[in-house]
């Protein structure tokens, strides 16, 4: 038999060895690794669903407190890239079920309704299973805005979160037994709204009140864990 013949016949049985190897090892290393595909599509997910509240806040809060933008203007600054988020978000599963991409008739009939009606929620309500009391639902509207979109943004991940203090005048820490503190951000602003919020944490799990106090940091907001009338996490956002 001629040495070709030989070589030809060697190479399809080695062929057909490593193929039926490949298929023995194959699946097993692709069973190994559907746990952490698994746990990446989970984690895509979760960002992807959290990235519209982020982008509110954060954009928000960024422009506020370290560009000097008014209020107003740093709100509908995050709120619009909330909405351009959305709108990407409509426009694709629009395009997966119809084939077509219409960014504009999406952004004005879908994501800017959406975004404002949103933000008007957040603004103005704040349930009684979130605030320590009536006077904290009462002071709610005197609240510095980024401060209550970023709570009630909160308060939809986190049901237990309880508001237990917002405003305050230089009587109340008379009566809590304090000195007081002239340069209290929980005293109304000249801006006409007060910038810190306390929040419940006796009670609650250490872990989860370590997350939502990195929530607030990473946000752009300060916080502090401390001991006034009783263990809470405060929250503010500077004045300029």
């Amino acid at each position: 038999m001629p040495i070709t013949e030989l070589d030809s016949g060697a190479l399809r049985e080695w062929e057909r060895i490593t193929s039926h190897i490949g298929e023995e090892h194959g699946r097993p290393k692709r069973e190994r690794h559907w746990p952490f595909r698994l746990l990446g599509r989970a984690a895509w997910a979760l960002g992807v669903a959290v990235l519209p509240f982020v982008a509110l806040v954060r954009v928000a809060v960024f422009l506020y407190a370290r560009e000097g933008y008014p209020t107003a203007l740093a709100l509908a600054a995050g709120a619009a890239c909330t909405a351009a988020i959305v709108t990407g978000y409509a426009a694709w599963a629009w395009h997966r079920l119809t084939g077509r991409l219409e960014l504009g008739l999406l952004a004005r009939r879908v994501a800017i309704p959406l975004v404002l009606a949103y933000c008007g929620y957040m603004l103005l309500y704040l349930s009684s299973t979130h605030a320590k009391s009536p006077d904290v639902r009462h002071y709610y509207s005197t609240l510095h805005p980024l401060l209550r979109v970023a709570l009630s943004t909160l308060i939809l991940v986190d049901r237990n979160l309880v508001v237990t203090d917002l405003a305050r005048r230089p009587e109340d820490y008379r009566t809590m037994r304090l000195p007081a503190n002239d340069g209290s951000l929980h005293y109304v602003q000249k801006d006409g709204y007060s910038h810190a919020a306390d929040l419940r944490t006796e009670g609650r799990n250490v872990i989860t009140s370590l997350l939502v106090q990195v929530y607030f940091w990473a946000m752009g907001f300060g916080t502090l864990r401390h001991v006034g009338t009783a263990d809470h996490l405060h929250v503010e956002l500077p004045v300029h």
